[in-house]
C-alpha cells in the first residue's frame, strides 16, 4: 500500500511539474526551428541566444528591477505594519479593542475588486498614479496579515510579557524583545506568501501605471505577447525569466511556505 502512495504521490509530482518543463526545454530552442513531431521540442540543438535578444531588446530587465524593487517594499514595510498591528490587538489592552479586530476582520469580506475605483481616485487626488509610491503604498494594508499574525501572538504566553514588565521593560521592548524572536517563522512564511503576491499582482498596476518604464512583469509581458504571437520560443523565454525568482524562493523556502500556508488556512 505504501509503494501504491508513492507511486501515486510521483505520477501527480510528474503531472504538475510537466508544464515548467516544457517551458524551460521550449525557452531555450533555437528561434524559427521547424517542429515535425513532439520529440523535436526534446532535442538539440539548444541556445540562449533567445535570453540575450529578449532582455537586450525589450524593457524587461528593467520590468524585472521593478517588479523586484516593489515586492520587497511591500514585503517589508506589510510585516512590519501588520506584526505591530497583530502585537497591539493580541497584548496590549485599549478600549475597543475588540471593535477594531472585527473592524479589520471585516476587510476580508470585501473582495479587492469592490474597492478598487476609490482606491484609484484616492490615489489619483495624491498625485500617486504613475510612481513607485501608487504601487507600494496601497499593497500595505493587509487585514490578513494582521489577523494571521494577530493568530500567532496570542499563542505567545503573558508570563513571558509580565516578566519583562516587572524588569522595567515597555511595551516597544516586550516587542522587539520576546515577540519578534519566538514568532519568526510567522514572520518569514508571512513575508514570503507576501512577497509572491506582490510579485503577481497584476489588477492595480494594469490600472495605475501607464508609462512603460513603470511597468511591472505581469503588467509587461502581455505587451511582449501580443508582439511574439506567432513565435512559440520568446514568450517561453519571457515566462520563464518571470517564473524563475518564484520557483527559486519555492525551492530555498520551502518548508516556510508550506508552514504558511497550513496555519494561515489557504485552501488551493
Amino acid at each position: 500500500m505504501k509503494n501504491v502512495y508513492r507511486i501515486v504521490s510521483l505520477l501527480f509530482a510528474l503531472f504538475f511539474l510537466a508544464p515548467i518543463v516544457w517551458m524551460l526545454v521550449v525557452s531555450i530552442k533555437e528561434e524559427g526551428m521547424k517542429i515535425v513531431t513532439v520529440l523535436d521540442w526534446f532535442t538539440p540543438p539548444y541556445s540562449f541566444a533567445v535570453y540575450d535578444q529578449i532582455l537586450s531588446g525589450t524593457k524587461l530587465s528593467n520590468w524585472v528591477l521593478n517588479s523586484f524593487f516593489v515586492a520587497v517594499c511591500v514585503t517589508v514595510l506589510t510585516v512590519i505594519i501588520a506584526a505591530m498591528a497583530g502585537f497591539v490587538l493580541s497584548k496590549v489592552p485599549f478600549r475597543y479593542r475588540s471593535f477594531m479586530f472585527f473592524f479589520i476582520l471585516a476587510g476580508l469580506l470585501v473582495p479587492g475588486e469592490a474597492i478598487i475605483i476609490p482606491l484609484y481616485q484616492v490615489a489619483k487626488d495624491m498625485n500617486l498614479l504613475n510612481s513607485y509610491q501608487g504601487l507600494i503604498i496601497p499593497a500595505l494594508a493587509s487585514p490578513f496579515a494582521v489577523i494571521v499574525l494577530k493568530s500567532f501572538f496570542d499563542g505567545v504566553p503573558n508570563d513571558l510579557l509580565e516578566s519583562v514588565q516587572i524588569d522595567g521593560g515597555g511595551t516597544w521592548r516586550i516587542f522587539q524583545s520576546i515577540m519578534l524572536p519566538l514568532t519568526r517563522p510567522a514572520l518569514a512564511s508571512m513575508a514570503i506568501l507576501t512577497f509572491i503576491g506582490s510579485w503577481n499582482n497584476f489588477l492595480w498596476p494594469f490600472l495605475s501605471i501607464t508609462d512603460d518604464n513603470l511597468f511591472t512583469l505581469p503588467m509587461g509581458i502581455p505587451t511582449l505577447m501580443s508582439s511574439y504571437s506567432e513565435d512559440y520560443v520568446k514568450p517561453m523565454v519571457v515566462n520563464t525569466i518571470a517564473s524563475l525568482p518564484i520557483m527559486l524562493l519555492f525551492l530555498v523556502f520551502e518548508r516556510q511556505i508550506v508552514k504558511g500556508v497550513s496555519l494561515s488556512g489557504i485552501k488551493g
